[in-house]
């Protein structure tokens, strides 16, 4: 079991090996392709042997995998998948356009496969110090996918993205020295001390007051990386500036990385300090989170910031669903952690698209991609309907379980709000995204051609069908995985 979680975690560097032996686009994206879908495969059947046979853990908790972390690698696998094949497709065209030279695009293949290798890695570990190294070294290599354009507003981003992350990743690291020294009268081991499951065992003796200190660090900390406001400054600009498979990465899977963080230090809060603090507390900054992205999603403008502030809304949204608590809420949370990654992961590819035939982010000089771009403006405009909610997507079940993990804590205030929020939301995302595929076409190139047409669309048709999938019936293997993922926290 051991061998299949490090192949799982390294396979994605096969990018990263054709990139520096020097290949071009076409050949690192087809090595990019085939080590994702390795280690999807490889996701799937960890998620089915650990959703079996429980839990496993080797070199003294540096390597442990449990069922919620096998639903993170499994949620994650397959937005580095999709990511993937549209990555594929867009560096060819940036290629031929010359857009990017060789050196560039080497070295987003490069920092690509990297990145994803970090956040799986990150998923494999018990260890809540290699936990903050392995997010921080994701930082490090996901900046220079932000800032690969060269540009002034990219490498300002990139800036931003490093300074402000690695600060919020620092206060996550404060938060884990008082995890910690919390656990010092428990006569563990140093190594023992940081790891989660004995914490997680002897989490009703820990220290009251360093772990309730402990625990907000962390989620200040953690939450930087996740969006969740007011530390997600960094988060619409490296959105908008990086290339839009990267993009895609950093919403849909960097953003769940951080939530599984934030899950694990909620879980030891909860057991050592009872549920009322923790979910209040994310509860606070969920309802910040959504109330922040709705206003920024009034403004129209550049959409690829459109759909960051949107990330920092769905990230909002798990934050009060794991606020709520009870199986419901947390059902809920990880439910809308897949739906969320998937939907958003196939709107930053749309953006994508629309980038190399419009040659702008601006969302106003945008319109008739239904008519222009068939497959990109109808993949737009139901992408978007997907991820306000609407039936019959995956999101309308989750967001829906969240609104009924409200209600059954007995108030009707709180999730009555969300619905508000929600509402104001479909009304911001839509005016833009409905603007962009009706109407008269704006002038456009086709970006694709031959074979890199169908590779282009295949993650934004997959993705699609996913959410329809998730929306009309859920996988009695799925809804098992995630039940487990709750008992692995409860």
């Amino acid at each position: 079991m051991t061998a299949l979680v490090l192949v799982l975690v390294c396979l994605p560097l096969s990018g990263t090996v054709a990139a520096l032996t020097g290949a071009r686009a076409r050949d690192c994206g087809y090595a990019a392709v085939a080590g994702a879908v390795g280690a999807f495969v490889l996701a799937v059947a960890d998620l089915v042997r650990v959703t079996r046979s429980g839990s496993f853990t080797t070199v003294g908790g540096f390597v442990y995998v449990d069922e919620l972390s096998a639903f993170f690698l499994f949620t994650v696998a397959l937005v580095v998948l999709l990511s993937s094949l549209a990555a594929a497709a867009y560096l060819q065209v940036e290629e031929q356009r010359r857009a990017l030279t060789p050196f560039q695009i080497r070295l987003f293949f490069v920092f690509f496969g990297l990145f994803a290798t970090l956040m799986l890695a990150s998923l494999s570990t018990g260890n809540l110090g290699m936990l903050f190294v392995l997010i921080e070294a994701s930082t490090l290599s996901s900046a220079a996918l932000v800032g690969l354009e060269a540009k002034s507003a990219s490498l300002e981003a990139a800036w931003k993205y490093v300074i402000i992350s690695s600060l919020g990743v620092t206060v996550a690291l404060v938060g884990t020295l008082f995890i910690f020294y919390s656990a010092t009268g428990l006569n563990l081991t140093s190594n023992l001390g940081l790891t989660w499951p004995y914490l997680y065992a002897h989490a009703a003796q820990l220290s009251h007051s360093s772990l309730r200190l402990g625990f907000l660090l962390a989620v200040v900390g953690y939450g930087t990386k996740v969006g969740l406001a007011p530390m997600h400054t960094w988060l619409p600009d490296a959105h908008s500036e990086a290339p839009s498979p990267a993009s895609a990465m950093l919403s849909a899977a960097l953003l769940n990385t951080g939530m599984y963080a934030i899950i694990r230090f909620l879980a030891l809060a909860r057991v050592g300090l009872g549920p009322t603090y923790p979910q209040n507390v994310m509860l606070v900054f969920g309802f910040l989170s959504v109330v922040i992205g709705v206003l920024f999603m009034v403004r129209r403008g550049n959409v690829k910031r459109l759909f960051a502030y949107s990330s920092v809304e769905h990230m909002g949204i798990i934050a009060i669903a794991l606020g709520f608590g009870g199986t419901l809420g947390l059902y809920g949370a990880l439910l809308h952690t897949l739906t969320h990654a998937v939907g958003k992961t196939v709107l930053f590819l749309t953006s994508g698209d629309v980038v190399l035939s419009q040659h702008t982010r601006e969302a106003a000089q945008v319109r008739g991609l239904l008519t222009s771009q068939p497959v990109t403006g109808a993949v737009l405009l139901l992408g978007s309907l997907a991820i306000l909610g609407s039936p019959p997507f995956g999101l309308f079940l989750s967001e829906l379980t969240i609104v009924r993990a409200g209600f059954a804590t007995g108030s009707w205030a709180l999730p009555a709000a969300l619905l508000v929020l929600l509402v104001i939301a479909f009304i911001a995302f839509a005016r833009t995204t409905t603007g962009m595929a009706l109407g008269e076409p704006t002038p456009a190139t086709a970006p694709y051609q031959g074979a890199t047409k169908v590779l282009a669309a295949l993650p934004l048709l997959a993705g699609m069908t996913v959410l329809l999938l998730l929306g009309l019936w859920i996988p009695s293997g799925l809804d098992t995985a995630i039940l487990t993922s709750i008992g692995a926290v409860t």
